[in-house]
């Protein structure tokens, strides 16, 4: 079976993607023979319980990883909640048409949902007890696009009440939000379920910030099992959307000579000088060419220097990307393929077992 792993007199169940539960085996080592007139009655009852345990255990691990790959599907609404896609398209593309940029608030939302102990909509909770992600410091006076959650799960409720979870909701918003745009689609696993309580402190510790270096992305995506080129790709959501003066101000002061250690077109960074003036809370677009289109113009900004964010331009700074990223601003359809497949697994994780969780009516606030 695969990863199963038999050691002597001890026996452990490996799987590289899940926790599984402690299996007993019982090594025939163990059973001791007392009397050598019991020896063979002994040894034969010894070795039923051995071959028992086995299955016993076999048929646990085999249980329990069938839990696990079924967790998610992308048939899991289509019985419980079939008029559940359309109603949630519908709900963002009247968003969209109202205002293209929250299409790239839902984009965002769901990224910085998944980031923070699992894809669990914890990131639409307000705070409570304690503090919850929305003032983290990645977050606050940045992440935007609630209401529009907010419609969606409304619609999801009119159709299917009590069904469908937020964490759900905005996995779908954020592939229709994408599409709406222009980018690609792709086919949404689902059967999340939604976390009671948010951690403004995860969510500090978790999501890379604006002056991030290539190695601290790379690690921080890895810590999310994706690889350096799923991160790549999905930095490419940031071919839509805009950001405030307060998290490029120094990278566009370095082009005056006020910093170090910047690459960026000249011309470029006296533009967002003269875009940001003395307001920290004044907004340029991630990708100044096409900022409401979903296309790889993100990707030809960073070879040209132009790439908004300290953390963005390090993705094309003499580094493991650079080809990368030549080939996504060569080839569109290359960088979109990569980034559907890559939200796919993006969306997969889940909170940590013992994690409490329920699908929640109002995505604001735990039932």
């Amino acid at each position: 079976m695969n990863g199963h792993r038999i050691k002597p007199r001890h026996y452990r169940y490996q799987h590289a993607s899940a926790t599984l539960p402690p299996l007993q085996f019982i090594p025939l080592a163990r059973c001791r023979l007392h009397h050598p007139r019991s020896q063979a009655r002994s040894l034969l009852k010894c070795s039923a319980m051995a071959a028992s345990s086995r299955v016993l255990a076999l048929l646990a691990a085999v249980s329990f990883l069938a839990v696990t790959a079924e967790a998610l599907s992308t048939k899991y609404y289509d019985k419980r909640c079939p008029a559940l896609q359309p109603a949630v398209r519908s709900a963002v593309a009247r968003a969209v048409a109202a205002d293209t940029n929250a299409g790239a608030a839902v984009l965002h939302l769901f990224f910085h949902d998944c980031f923070v102990n699992g894809c669990d909509g914890s990131v639409l909770l307000d705070d409570g007890a304690a503090p919850g992600e929305k003032g983290a410091g990645p977050n606050a006076n940045s992440l935007r696009g609630y209401e529009v959650i907010d419609a969606a799960k409304a619609a999801a409720e009119a159709a299917c009440p009590g069904a469908v979870s937020c964490a759900d909701v905005l996995a779908l918003a954020a592939r229709d939000a994408v599409s709406l745009l222009g980018g690609p689609s792709w086919n949404v696993r689902l059967g999340r379920k939604d976390a009671h309580a948010a951690s403004r402190d995860a969510a500090n510790a978790n999501l890379p910030g604006p002056g991030s270096g290539l190695p601290a992305l790379v690690a921080a995506f890895r810590a999310k099992g994706l690889s350096a080129r799923d991160m790549t790709a999905l930095s490419g959501a940031h071919t839509v959307g805009r950001a405030r003066c307060s998290t490029f101000r120094a990278r566009a002061s370095a082009g005056a000579g006020g910093g170090d250690g910047e690459a960026i077109n000249a011309t470029f960074a006296a533009q967002l000088r003269g875009a940001c003036g003395g307001a920290d809370g004044a907004l340029a677009p991630l990708d100044a060419v096409t900022p409401d289109v979903f296309d790889n113009g993100y990707f030809r900004a960073l070879v040209e220097r132009r790439g908004l964010l300290h953390s963005d331009q390090e993705l094309f700074s003499g580094g493991s990307q650079d080809a990368l990223v030549r080939r996504y601003a060569r080839d569109g359809a290359d960088f979109a393929a990569d980034f559907a497949k890559a939200m796919v697994r993006m969306g997969d994780p889940a909170p940590a077992p013992g994690t409490p969780l329920e699908v929640r009516v109002n995505c604001r606030r735990p039932n």
